[in-house]
C-alpha cells in the first residue's frame, strides 16, 4: 500500500492528528482520540483502530487489554485536514475505559457536571 495519502493529512507540530471515532449502527460518538502516521497505518492495514497514547507514549490497539476493538467501516478526513473520522463497530459495546458505551458520560446539567450513561461492566473485570 503506497504511503502517499498520509501526506494529505495535515499533522500537528508533535506529529499527531485527531480522531473522532464515531459508532456506526447509532451515529454516537464514542470517543476522541489521537493518531501519529504509523497509528493511521496500522489502523489502514489491520481495520482496526491503533492509536496513539499521549501519555504513555506509546501506540495502542484498541482493545488489546479489553478486547473492545474498533473496526473500521470507514474513514474520512475533514476539509482541512486535520481531523478524522472514524467509523466504527465497537466490539462489546464499550468504548471507554470507565466500562461505559462512549467516553461522553458528563453532561452540564444546572452549572454541574452530571454522569448521564451508566457503566456496563466494571473495568476491574476488563483490565487485569
Amino acid at each position: 500500500m503506497s504511503a502517499i495519502w498520509l501526506n494529505k493529512i495535515n499533522w500537528s507540530d508533535d506529529g499527531l492528528v485527531t480522531v473522532v471515532a464515531q459508532e456506526a449502527d447509532s451515529g454516537r460518538v464514542l470517543m476522541v482520540a489521537w493518531m501519529n502516521r504509523e497509528a493511521l497505518r496500522l489502523t489502514a492495514e489491520t481495520g482496526e483502530a491503533v492509536y496513539w497514547s499521549r501519555s504513555r507514549k506509546k501506540l495502542w490497539h484498541k482493545g488489546e487489554e479489553s478486547g473492545h476493538v474498533q473496526k473500521i467501516k470507514e474513514m474520512r478526513l475533514d476539509c482541512d485536514g486535520d481531523v478524522l473520522l472514524l467509523i466504527v463497530e465497537q466490539a462489546g459495546g464499550i468504548a471507554c475505559h470507565t466500562g461505559r458505551h462512549n467516553c461522553f458520560f458528563n453532561k452540564l446539567e444546572n452549572d454541574r457536571w452530571t454522569v448521564v450513561e451508566p457503566v456496563i461492566k466494571n473495568p476491574k473485570e476488563i483490565y487485569k
